[in-house]
């Protein structure tokens, strides 16, 4: 058990390296995941979010209760910059209906458990930032196809109801059903030790999704490849930007704009390539995006967490002056 915990922590630690590498294997052996694909695609998603569930006990919905506005500011900015900065970019790199679409859903989905972990690297304010997952998560099913609705509704022919109902399916269930879970056994040891694996259980099935684009669609990134990476890093670097910002405009303190700097500008990639496939099947380019954004945004994030946590070392740090005045 104990190398399994371990394994399980160097998976969540080098999620982006696991998930290129797999990827990489599967563009030259796309045989190895062409199965991630129907029931077994909306099963793997199902997992992923069961196990951001089995993080969130009483004390996150307490969170929840006492820090409303917090959350209702970070999830207001959530599903306004990353959707319409889609748009726009869409817009300015005059990118094809196709391109446009897979952009915008990675924009209107919710943040992920990944944006949790790397609010931790950096010594930013945790509970906020699984409040607004949570928060944002659960909202999902009503905003994401609302949004896609009113932002590409009129270029691309999509079921707003079939996917509202999907999505409660593959992501409000699984949530409640791991958060029940351990609140009711969050004292057993054999649950904390299953608990502990469920990092590497869900990066092993994000690399899956990964993987499964991959293997059916690789050949559409080498068409519009270059564009597509430029998109999804000028939206990812835009909404760290807008998300600091917006915690500055409120007066949060620096804990909470790196909170929600990280949890705007990440989003929860792997739950957009999979309504991508589910829904846009006959629109492969999309879902070539939505594969994109989950490795570019698991790169950058740990990258920019990185960085927020050494400018704030940098910021504590004494200055020369202060060492000359300590010294003399």
């Amino acid at each position: 058990m104990q190398f399994l915990k371990k394994l399980s922590f160097l998976l969540a630690k080098f999620t982006a390296l696991f998930i290129i590498v797999l990827a990489l294997i599967t563009f030259y052996k796309p045989e190895l995941f062409t199965w991630v694909k129907g029931d077994t695609q909306v099963f793997i998603i199902s997992i992923i979010m069961l196990s951001m569930g089995m993080t969130l006990g009483k004390k996150d919905y307490q969170v929840l209760a006492q820090r409303p506005l917090d959350i209702l500011i970070g999830t207001i900015v959530q599903y306004t910059v990353m959707p319409f900065v889609a748009i726009a970019i869409a817009k300015s790199f005059d990118l094809s209906p196709a391109l446009t679409l897979g952009l915008v859903l990675v924009g209107s989905c919710p943040g992920g458990v990944a944006s949790n972990i790397m609010t931790f690297l950096c010594k930013g304010d945790v509970a906020f930032s699984v409040g607004m997952t949570t928060v944002s998560t659960l909202l999902a099913p009503v905003m994401t196809p609302l949004l896609l609705n009113y932002l590409v509704g009129q270029s691309v022919e999509m079921n707003g109801w079939a996917m509202f109902k999907f999505m409660l399916l593959v992501t409000v269930l699984p949530v409640a059903v791991g958060s029940i879970l351990n609140i009711s056994l969050h004292r057993k040891q054999w649950f904390q030790d299953i608990k502990a694996l469920m990092p590497g259980v869900a990066v092993i099935n994000f690399a899956f999704i990964v993987g499964g684009v991959v293997a059916i669609y690789g050949d559409y990134f080498l068409q519009s490849g270059l564009m597509i990476l430029l998109c999804i890093v000028v939206h990812n670097l835009i909404g760290y930007a807008l998300g600091y910002s917006s915690g500055k405009l409120f007066g949060m303190s620096l804990a909470k704009k790196k909170t929600i700097s990280l949890e705007v500008g990440v989003q929860n990639a792997g739950l957009a390539t999979g309504l991508s496939m589910k829904f846009f099947p006959t629109i492969p380019e999309s879902a070539v995006v939505c594969a994109v954004a989950c490795v570019w945004h698991s790169v950058a994030g740990t990258v920019y967490a990185n960085f927020l946590l050494w400018v704030d070392k940098y910021r504590k740090s004494p200055s020369q002056k202060e060492l000359a005045e300590e010294i003399s």
